[in-house]
């Protein structure tokens, strides 16, 4: 919990109509009701010639030209012992050359000051880049919201790395909902929705989705373009309503009338959010790709929206794998052709809004007001929070006194129900809402095969033959693929799931001919593994042949004699040797540019082939990534810290800290036990112990994330907190972790014993 005790934030401040009015009041809110107790306050900029009612947070006002107006900002900041100061920064909302008059408030602070830099442009005039340069120097830390906001300050603005942090757009936190009850309140009942909200300017390329409607029409005779939003002040200020008048002149001239529908409004929130709830389709077809970020974009996307956007920058990160459709800028036949199919195709439209609803979790402004605390408390301290110390013994005889908790699954058996394994909870209670997924399902016929080993009580019959009834639903025999997303009512959401998946699931029937309890069932997944592993040849990605050399390496010890398995199983394994033979240096030894999640089952892939098939090399390779990974993945206390999803995808850079994940401590667990059985360095054996020991407290946060009554286990660490969800992924990666340590330990049976201590 932070100790900061008063903290002011500097930008536009409803109710002046603009995104970084909304967002500065939304964060200051946020923060306030994450922090009861702290004195919050908003140093609010007026542009000139109007005057607005702001409400009491608002406790000093700037005109944007009146110099004076912000030195004497400064002095009202520092006489009232304000412990950090929050900056929104956007070109054009502060006075002078390229916003110079904030320096006249920023050199006269005497507390830190984190600033939030809503645009960083890639080829700043002479004037901008020095003043964005002062403000730098003059900020202890600096914010943005995308990945390509910091790459830029590194290269163009030579801003050191530990001084950016990333911290994504904040969200309004609701529920995934239909559009029906929203549509039937706001008068748009039977009708296809498409929506745009945001202040209207030429450069939202409106006329662009204008021109797009005649072609949508001809799929979706019922559809209606909605453009929710007043004209940008600016533009009122010196052109009127021409810009409007003009997108009016073109509805007209195409004959759509009774289609695109313009609310001239600047809506609160609770009304916004029926907007957004009642759309079908979200589109943002802005014609400038250096956009850094959208308010717009991000809440669409945070309440399940599908959402066709142009590839500006925020909108090519935050739509990547699946969770947004891009279009090129300017292109109407595009943007029409890519509404007109998903208006109808409802099981690819539903796929893709659970896919960026289930994405944007993390983007909650509770979540991000977490974030922002967490940075301030660390600035003005002057110092990182301090990583607590190891509290179990490192050293590789460790193990042999190691005694695992005892497997408890009553929280794994809530989260179950006839059909299968539930993806998601709401503390320890089962959210039906977001229904389930083949991934957590293959994971717990993982789990299920796990259980069958000695010394564990096997599942219930009926539950594991569940799992393989979901698996077998899945198996789309018209795609060859596997389906991933089911809704609550057992609807697929999609006719075929991502590669991971399929590999994962690989992965599940592998290990179901190697070890389930029935015959029968174990017939069953050899065939139906033969049928779907062809398409893992034509896959691109390296987790899922990973996944799938793991569900090989099970396959074969039975299946010997299968040549098409024989031949996948080399190709896939050349494959991973093929990339991290491209992408590794002396000091990245790695198959990608960058790091995201499951690593290590890259590595123990190539172990476990190399160890089955007698090739060195592969083993060599996977060696040699794990040893690296782990100095990722340690801290200089000695901790395990598993690489945070903060960091996902960034290249060649340190990992980020945060949020921590239970499914990367099981990978690495399983990693370094097959390394020990590869080589017999028993270190390997103490690195598991390490990673398992994340799980009972010994992380950055000294917090247990398993409750060991019930088997429950926290969906990861924040930087602040535990994540208090307890879902599918979670549950199984702790109890997969939990049956190979005590798999392990009963090799060292007899020998004197500890308990791990629990921080």
């Amino acid at each position: 919990m932070s100790q900061i005790r008063r903290i002011a934030f500097i930008g536009n401040s409803l109710p002046r109509r603009c995104g970084i009015a909304t967002f500065t009041t939304d964060l200051q809110q946020a923060i306030a009701v994450s922090a009861p107790d702290m004195d919050t306050c908003i140093v609010a900029m007026s542009d000139r010639g109007h005057v607005y009612d702001y409400p009491p947070v608002v406790r000093f006002e700037i005109n944007e030209d009146g110099i004076e107006e912000y030195a004497q900002a400064a002095d009202f900041l520092n006489a009232g012992q304000f412990e950090v100061v929050s900056l929104q920064h956007e070109f054009g909302i502060f006075g002078g050359e390229a916003g110079e008059n904030i320096l006249a408030l920023l050199s006269r602070l005497t507390m830190p000051v984190v600033t939030t830099l809503h645009t960083v442009l890639s080829e700043p005039t002479a004037a901008q880049r020095n003043i964005l340069d002062r403000i730098v120097d003059a900020s202890s830390k600096v914010v943005v919201m995308a990945e390509k906001g910091r790459e830029l300050l590194r290269t163009v603005y030579r801003v050191p790395s530990e001084k950016i942090e990333i911290i994504p757009h904040g969200i309004p936190d609701v529920a995934f909902v239909e559009p029906g009850p929203a549509k039937a309140k706001l008068g748009f009942s039977g009708r296809s929705v498409i929506l745009t909200f945001g202040l209207l300017s030429p450069n939202k390329g409106i006329e662009v989705m204008i021109d797009a409607m005649p072609s949508i029409l001809k799929c979706r005779a019922d559809a209606v373009y909605v453009v929710l939003g007043a004209t940008h002040p600016n533009l009122v200020r010196d052109e009127g309503e021409a810009y409007r008048e003009s997108l009016l002149a073109r509805v007209r001239q195409l004959g759509v009338e009774k289609h695109v529908v313009f609310l001239d409004q600047f809506v609160d929130l609770p009304t916004l959010l029926d907007f957004i709830s009642m759309c079908d389709v979200y589109v943002t077809p802005y014609l400038n790709k250096a956009q850094m970020t959208s308010g717009t974009l991000a809440y669409s996307f945070g309440l399940g929206k599908a959402v066709v956007a142009t590839p500006y920058w925020h909108a090519r990160e935050l739509l990547d794998d699946g969770r947004g459709i891009l279009v090129p800028f300017g292109d109407a036949t595009a943007i029409g052709s890519e509404i007109a199919e998903l208006l109808t195709n409802h099981v690819r439209r539903d796929a893709m809004r659970k896919r960026a609803y289930s994405s944007s979790r993390p983007m909650t402004w509770e979540r991000t007001a977490a974030r922002y605390l967490s940075l301030f408390d660390g600035v003005r301290r002057g110092q990182p929070l301090m990583v607590v110390e190891l509290h179990l013994d490192r050293s590789p005889s460790a193990w042999d006194r190691y005694t695992p908790p005892q497997m408890q699954i009553e929280h794994f058996l809530s989260m179950c129900d006839d059909t299968g394994l539930f993806q998601h909870a709401v503390h320890s209670v089962a959210d039906r809402s977001h229904g389930y997924c083949l991934d957590d399902n293959a994971r717990a016929l993982l789990l299920a095969c796990a259980l069958n080993n000695p010394g564990e009580e096997r599942l219930p019959e009926a539950l594991t033959a569940r799992f393989c009834a979901f698996v077998q639903h899945a198996w789309n025999p018209d795609t060859m693929r596997f389906r991933n997303f089911m809704s609550f009512d057992r609807r697929w959401l999609e006719d075929r799931g991502s590669e991971d998946s399929h590999g994962r699931t690989l992965w599940a029937l592998g290990e179901c001919v190697r070890g389930d309890a029935s015959p029968s069932r174990r017939q069953w997944a050899a065939s139906l593994f033969a049928v779907a592993l062809p398409a893992v040849e034509s896959f691109h990605s390296p987790r899922a042949w990973a996944f799938a050399l793991l569900g090989l390496d099970a396959y074969c010890a039975t299946h010997a004699e299968d040549p098409d398995a024989e031949r996948v199983r080399h190709r896939l394994a050349a494959k991973l040797i093929a990339i991290m033979s491209s992408v590794e240096t002396k000091d990245w030894v790695w198959f990608e540019e960058g790091l995201a999640y499951d690593n290590a089952r890259l590595s123990q892939a190539l172990i476990l082939t190399g160890a089955s098939t007698e090739s060195p090399a592969y083993v060599e390779a996977g060696l040699r990534s794990l040893r690296w990974l782990m100095t990722q993945q340690t801290t200089p206390a000695g901790l395990f810290r598993p690489i945070g999803t903060e960091g996902f995808g960034e290249k060649r850079k340190m990992p980020r800290a945060f949020d921590q994940q239970p499914l990367e401590a099981t990978a690495t667990i399983s990693a370094c036990l097959a390394a020990w059985r590869a080589d017999g360095d028993a270190e390997w054996r103490a690195d598991a112990a390490r990673a398992f020991s994340w799980f009972l407290g010994s992380n950055d946060l000294s917090s247990p994330l398993v409750d060991l009554e019930t088997g429950s286990c926290r969906d990861g660490l924040h930087p602040d907190r535990p994540n208090e969800n307890r879902g599918g992924e979670s549950v199984v990666s702790y109890l997969l972790s939990l049956s190979e340590m005590r798999q392990i330990a009963h090799l060292s049976a007899g020998q004197p014993k500890f308990a791990p201590r629990l921080a």
